[in-house]
């Protein structure tokens, strides 16, 4: 395992009630992953370099958050009880509510990487649940930490939930192919983050020449659905930039990776003026 699961960089200004974590951006494969997949074939799940292009948020008065183990060893955007009955030796000892993910072989713990199998084994229950605790509940406690911090101190907080979408998401997904918009924006149609700061990110990231859509075909997952309760000031929204807007096939930053990196700090200083106007 990595010496640490995660990164947790605290407001480098005035602090403000913003959390931005990036559960998927982590490349630190740790020895006990036992798959058959290596390179390139295991890494197309990452969210490389997101947590890069959200490095300047604790400028602004934000906490960052980034995991840095891979989201195909344990996702920190999957419930507990996202278990994948197919890739276990034995029946799982807990609660089991697989859901439309898991069915796509992308539960709690990776079946699949693009349709191919990520192990030529079954996975012991004792090695989910030590992923588990060295790695998911870990992620959680610094997540949950810095929201309630920010909800003891403010009387509203924001939450940015980051990551990126492969160009082919639909096909991915199962869906229609139509051309995917350069930034999506989740908030599971409306009900984990307010109107206001919605328009407030979409109308930054327009301003700098992208495209936006929202929930389409990316709502948001468990992350947002946890923590995002406008009726009580507390916002929470996915973002999903389009890979090939700051990287090529091989993960590797292309050309336009300062453009994008500019827009998200624009956006993120856009944000942060929206939060001073809301705490007045």
């Amino acid at each position: 395992m990595p010496a640490e699961p995660l990164t947790l960089t605290p407001p480098g200004a005035t602090p403000l009630p913003i959390v931005v974590d990036s559960p998927h951006s982590g490349t630190d494969y740790p020895a006990d992953f036992g798959c058959v997949l290596s390179g390139l074939a295991l890494r197309q799940g990452e969210d490389t370099w997101v947590h890069e292009l959200y490095a300047n948020a604790p400028a602004q008065g934000a906490t960052l958050l980034a995991a840095n183990f891979p989201r195909a060893y344990i996702d920190p955007n999957r419930s507990l009880g996202d278990i994948d009955a197919a890739l276990l030796a034995e029946p799982w000892p807990g609660p089991v509510t697989p859901g439309r993910k898991t069915e796509l072989g992308i539960g709690l713990v990776w079946r699949l990487m693009d349709g191919q199998p990520i192990y030529d084994r079954k996975l012991p229950v004792a090695e989910v649940q030590g992923r588990i605790d060295r790695c998911w509940r870990p992620y959680h406690a610094a997540l949950n930490s810095a929201l309630d911090a920010a909800a003891a101190r403010w009387p509203q907080r924001w939450h940015l939930n980051v990551h990126s979408m492969p160009d082919e998401s639909y096909r991915k997904l199962g869906l229609p192919e139509k051309p995917l918009a350069d930034f999506v924006l989740g908030n599971l149609d409306g009900s984990t983050c307010d109107e206001a700061t919605m328009a407030v990110i979409e109308d930054a990231l327009r301003s700098a020449g992208y495209s936006v859509a929202r929930n389409d075909p990316f709502k948001g997952v468990e992350i947002i659905r946890a923590s995002g309760q406008p009726a009580r000031g507390w916002h929470s929204l996915q973002i999903e930039v389009k890979r090939s807007c700051y990287m090529d096939r091989q993960l590797q930053k292309n050309a336009s990776f300062g453009r994008l990196q500019k827009a998200i700090d624009e956006m993120l200083a856009a944000l942060a003026a929206h939060v001073r106007r809301q705490l007045g």
